[in-house]
């Protein structure tokens, strides 16, 4: 095996580990797109970029002359926008609720990470994989101990003769620590049900939990739901 050989399975190899410890913690965290993904990702960036690299292996003569030219920049740019596509496919949205950006975001660093593999850029690849592990994880941790407003998407189903006013509604959700935004009304099963909408905050998340109780207890509840937003 040549020097070449050495240098493209040396990178090939890298490209799958970096991508796979990044997957692995997108795995633990119970994502679709986890290990074999990022892994795969990696890898395929990296084998783009290397056939930029060493488009000297594959041209023939007549392009060795300059008949045909690859430019490696121009080959990173495609990876990026392409994976923009398998990005997307991984985010989705559920009422108000969108789930997925991070580990989209996750796939878009990934792929970068292969293409600093592929053209032999090392330091930059491993130091990109320890920063991106270091931004799921560890700023995982930071994020939760940081002060913020939860938002939740609840919607609420009465029977027509149990439906309590708008202000009743607001008055209940606020005996819970909670406050309600984009509040919307419905008519279900031609007028027999009765269905509020809307998106709660505040900074306690078992006032979620307190005011779920509180639902089930009551007799003119259909069905509830209360769904977290966030990745």
């Amino acid at each position: 095996m040549g020097h070449d050989e050495l240098v493209i399975t040396g990178r090939v190899l890298l490209a799958i580990v970096l991508g796979g410890l990044i997957g692995m913690e997108r795995t633990f965290h119970g994502r679709a797109a986890g290990f074999r993904t990022h892994a795969l990702v990696c890898l395929g960036s990296a084998l783009l970029m290397m056939a930029a690299v060493f488009q000297g292996r594959w041209m023939t003569a007549a392009d060795a002359i300059g008949t045909i030219t690859s430019d490696p920049t121009r080959t990173a740019q495609g990876i990026m926008t392409g994976i923009g596509f398998l990005g997307a496919g991984v985010i989705f949205k559920e009422g108000l609720t969108v789930r997925g950006l991070t580990t989209a975001a996750s796939i878009w660093v990934t792929a970068a990470i292969g293409i600093v593999v592929g053209i032999g850029f090392y330091f930059v690849a491993v130091l990109g994989a320890a920063a991106a592990l270091a931004v799921l994880a560890l700023f995982l941790a930071l994020e939760r101990r940081m002060p913020a407003e939860l938002y939740m998407y609840h919607q609420v189903c009465f029977s027509g003769d149990a439906v309590p006013g708008e202000d009743e509604l607001r008055q209940l959700i606020a005996s819970h620590g909670l406050a309600i935004t984009h509040l919307t009304h419905s008519m279900r099963n031609h007028g027999k049900q009765f269905e509020y909408r809307m998106t709660l905050h505040g900074r306690d998340p078992k006032n979620a939990e307190a005011l779920s109780r509180h639902l089930r207890t009551l007799p003119g509840v259909i069905e509830f739901r209360i769904s977290p937003t966030g990745d």
